[in-house]
């Protein structure tokens, strides 16, 4: 049986991510919205859990041999090819009506993300990219066509002139690391806690240059890598370790990063 290709692999993580809206934008802002506490005492909606089933549905009967890592339902399957997928990201912002969350969706050839979308239909905005292809966005609503065009990573090349994302406070705090983000936060341009996917696709975009969150999963992180590295930027683990195993994620337009990484000591 043959490899797809990359660009197959893009094409269906794209699909996947339109079946996925179209679920996931029926139950924001619904009053019927059901609501439960994990043991890891975060939060999952009925929401979450059936776009994720869609999705293993989908990969199951379009990939049957690939892997899926999902964080509702855990893993089955073959390493080797694997699907990443957190059906929302940012299940907080939506159950209580924020529109900044995100559907993501990777696939890791031995452990390495080469595709990655992410889709944030309450916000109209959708991301991708993949090994050889490029990262590009596409925004949609009225009066805008929808046409997807190519982002790239900023040039900014000292920590003084950039612009850096941190999430939340908490995170920094429960890793021990808040004088490290002070120390950031008073070496860089401007710092803020803009949060999520979406401060990850800003740096994409090439808008901010450098985000750090700590406590993060796999599923949290595959697709984003995927994303900013064909932007031409660079994801790592707290310790310079690249890629979304590290349970944390540190990522700049890779001219900073031996920066930002200096500071976490």
């Amino acid at each position: 049986m043959s490899t797809p290709s990359v660009a197959d692999d893009l094409a269906l993580a794209l699909a996947l991510a339109g079946d996925a809206d179209l679920v996931s934008l029926a139950r924001f802002q619904s009053i019927d919205l059901r609501v439960e506490t994990k043991p890891d005492r975060t939060p999952v909606t009925d929401a979450d859990r059936a776009v994720e089933q869609l999705i293993r549905e989908r990969i199951a009967a379009a990939r049957p041999h690939d892997g899926i890592f999902g964080e509702e339902f855990g893993t089955t399957g073959d390493t080797h090819r694997q699907w990443i997928i957190d059906p929302i990201d940012g299940t907080a912002n939506f159950l209580r009506g924020v529109p900044i969350w995100a559907t993501l969706i990777a696939l890791a050839v031995d452990g390495h993300p080469v595709v990655g979308v992410v889709s944030a239909p309450a916000l109209g905005r959708r991301w991708w990219g993949s090994v050889g292809g490029g990262a590009w966005t596409q925004t949609t609503g009225e009066g805008l066509d929808g046409t997807p065009r190519q982002i790239h990573v900023s040039q900014v090349a000292d920590l003084a002139d950039a612009s850096f994302s941190y999430n939340r406070l908490q995170g920094w705090d429960d890793a021990g690391r808040v004088d490290a983000l002070l120390s950031i936060s008073r070496s860089v341009w401007k710092a803020g806690a803009i949060g999520d996917a979406w401060s990850f696709m800003l740096l994409a975009e090439g808008a901010i240059d450098a985000v750090g969150e700590w406590d993060l999963k796999p599923y949290d992180m595959a697709a984003l890598v995927a994303v900013i590295e064909a932007a031409g930027g660079r994801f790592t683990d707290a310790e310079g370790n690249p890629g979304p195993w590290g349970g944390a994620g540190f990522a700049s337009n890779g001219k900073l990063h031996d920066q930002l990484l200096a500071h976490l000591g």
